[in-house]
């Protein structure tokens, strides 16, 4: 039986916390001032300046000569990688905060990259208990709401090519029951959405929709996350329809930049 991937540590260390997510930033949004960089950590600028200093040192980062803080050689995307997404978060994130004002649940943005699935964009709910940001973080796709959508658009051939014995060589307990696997995808593309139940992490459950390309290729998964203890499935009709709204919003802001 799989076991859920991810729980907080028992003593986290907010320094390094904070150090992580602003690395985090400069890789995904393309740079940041200390200023900037402070207000979205919620600490003091020479808090901030301190971390991003101690990244420059460590080569997460590097200071350009208008001040601004771009990610370093450590977390340097390919530029065409680092525009896409880039262009792709910007787009969502004002759609992510308006589901959390409807909602007020933690509102997030995740792409496909093989096998794994990768937060780009979380947007937290101000409730007391809430699921906190994922911005940054990488799930087993097969485990996410987003990787689930994702992966659904895969033909046979291709899920096979990720999810070779080959490619699990080395840790084959990671490796995905195939025959179980394609029958939840075809599930999840025959409904269009997916639903996460303590699948990725203890006592969270999630929904998700496809964001898709011109071609209607899904491209992304919008989702909202939620204390377990808060979902209830007679709501999920509602649930899906609002965010299916906020992806053709998405959808139709991408298509305006292009």
């Amino acid at each position: 039986m799989d076991k859920p991937l991810k729980t907080p540590p028992p003593y986290p260390i907010a320094s390094v916390d904070h150090a992580l997510r602003a690395a985090t930033m400069l890789q995904l949004e393309g740079g940041a001032t200390v200023s900037q960089i402070a207000e979205r950590l919620g600490v003091a600028r020479s808090t901030a300046h301190r971390l991003l200093a101690m990244l420059i040192y460590r080569d997460f980062a590097v200071q350009d000569e208008n001040r601004v803080y771009r990610a370093g050689p450590v977390l340097e995307l390919a530029a065409h990688s680092q525009s896409q997404v880039s262009l792709l978060r910007a787009a969502t994130l004002p759609h992510l905060r308006r589901l959390v004002n409807l909602l007020d649940e933690t509102a997030n943005l995740t792409i496909r990259t093989g096998d794994t699935a990768r937060f780009i964009a979380s947007v937290e709910s101000g409730q007391a208990l809430r699921v906190g940001s994922r911005e940054g973080m990488v799930f087993p796709a097969h485990r996410t709401t987003a990787g689930l959508l994702l992966l659904s658009a895969l033909d046979d051939a291709e899920l096979a090519e990720i999810y070779s014995a080959a490619r699990y060589r080395d840790r084959p307990a990671d490796r995905p029951d195939l025959v179980q696997l394609r029958s939840e995808l075809k599930r999840v593309a025959r409904n269009g959405f997916a639903v996460n139940r303590e699948r990725s992490e203890r006592g969270l459950v999630a929904v998700g929709v496809p964001v898709r390309d011109r071609d209607g290729t899904p491209q992304a998964g919008l989702s909202v996350s939620m204390p377990s203890v808060r979902y209830d499935s007679h709501n999920l009709p509602s649930l899906v329809a609002t965010l299916n709204a906020a992806a053709r919003a998405v959808e139709a802001d991408l298509a305006a930049a292009h």
